[in-house]
């Protein structure tokens, strides 16, 4: 494995390691063995796991794939075994149209509430499988890391080929993730570009070029569904970026067009491919952007929900803290006024308490790992 350096914005700013290094593993011992308002991980048996959702009082793939690499990023196998085997036995579909992908919603007893997946899920899975593999060795199915990633990202561009019925995850033609298999239009903070670098790799030899022009298409993308002046983009958007409108291209009246919760992950997810793969001009100029709306424009008011060319909107947002993390994260690209005074502003706030503390406090872990200089390649 090549040699990197990674960036540790914290030191930057005048934070000594050992105030980052007990708060990190502070912030993990609150999410994996906290008090009962605070953890989210909860042991089943003797071998499994689960990460839960508790604004939804489920386990999805999202979080149970988050789950797995906040545990690789610490080196805690135990932890991500029991939640891979849990993935495994409980959300795992062997049947049917979307056979090969994981239940995107499962109760947490392990029924299934649903029969379709969710890509986010299945890309988190085999980036952490991997690393897992390169951190700790294969062992015997389901651990047998690097296999299960690989067979995992090949039925996620090739499904359906063989007439068997389903669909790919990601379309042949333009490489890019689509929101679900059953619609043909995308979710900004879906693109990993810069897993897909290291899927290009690692994955099956016949599929790495696929990878290698899906990273491509995403940093693409990124700019297409981004706003030219705020920096803001939609949750849902068309393969050209534009937003997804409520009951035209979505069959409810449930907005995916503004800038909500999916959405706040996309400047993190700018910032990590920045400190992964080199910050491109954009990126900076776009991390920039953001932190300079939510600084100047609307002078940090973090907890408003948000058109794309920024009206303030009359309503609150869900994941105020998940805004505060991710503007810190865009951190790792941006070179403006702000970049410093986000991350201050992340580092004096505390995680969430409460029953909708999930989403917030993953993407507060991921932004805390990345600022420090944790979230690496394994």
């Amino acid at each position: 494995m090549e040699e990197r350096t990674y960036r540790n914005v914290f030191r930057e700013i005048g934070i000594s390691q050992k105030e980052i290094d007990d708060r990190r593993e502070e912030l993990f011992q609150k999410l994996f063995y906290g008090k009962p308002g605070e953890r989210l991980y909860h042991e089943v048996g003797m071998d499994m796991a689960y990460f839960e959702d508790t604004g939804n009082h489920d386990a999805r793939t999202e979080g149970m794939s988050y789950a797995m690499m906040m545990c690789v990023q610490m080196n805690r196998e135990s932890e991500f075994d029991r939640l891979w085997k849990w993935a495994r036995t409980y959300m795992y579909l062997d049947h049917g149209p979307n056979a090969g992908y994981f239940a995107w919603s499962c109760g947490v007893d392990g029924s299934k509430n649903a029969e379709g997946a969710a890509p986010d899920g299945e890309e988190y899975f085999a980036m952490a499988l991997f690393f897992a593999a390169h951190r700790w060795g294969n062992k015997e199915a389901p651990f047998d890391y690097e296999n299960q990633a690989r067979t995992l990202l090949h039925t996620c561009i090739h499904k359906g080929e063989d007439g068997a019925g389903g669909r790919a995850m990601w379309d042949p033609e333009n490489h890019l993730i689509r929101f679900i298999t059953d619609v043909d239009f995308s979710d900004p903070s879906y693109h990993l570009p810069h897993f897909y670098e290291l899927f290009a790799k690692w994955a099956q030899e016949d599929d790495r070029n696929f990878w290698k022009e899906a990273a491509q298409a995403s940093r693409q993308y990124w700019k297409q569904a981004c706003h030219p002046v705020t920096g803001l983009c939609p949750e849902y958007a068309h393969f050209d970026g534009t937003p997804v409108h409520p009951g035209r291209e979505w069959p409810d009246q449930t907005r995916h067009d503004w800038y909500y919760s999916d959405a706040y992950r996309t400047i993190a997810n700018i910032g990590l491919d920045a400190a992964w793969f080199g910050c491109s001009t954009w990126a900076m100029e776009e991390a920039d952007r953001l932190q300079r709306f939510f600084c100047e424009t609307v002078r940090r008011n973090d907890r408003a929900v948000y058109e794309t060319d920024g009206t303030v909107l009359p309503v609150q947002a869900m994941h105020p803290i998940a805004i505060v993390a991710t503007n810190a994260q865009a951190s790792l690209a941006a070179a403006g006024p702000y970049a410093q005074e986000c991350v201050r502003r992340f580092w004096n706030t505390p995680l969430r308490g409460g029953e909708r503390r999930y989403y917030d406090n993953c993407l507060y872990f991921f932004a805390f790992l990345s600022l420090g200089g944790d979230y690496r390649i394994y």
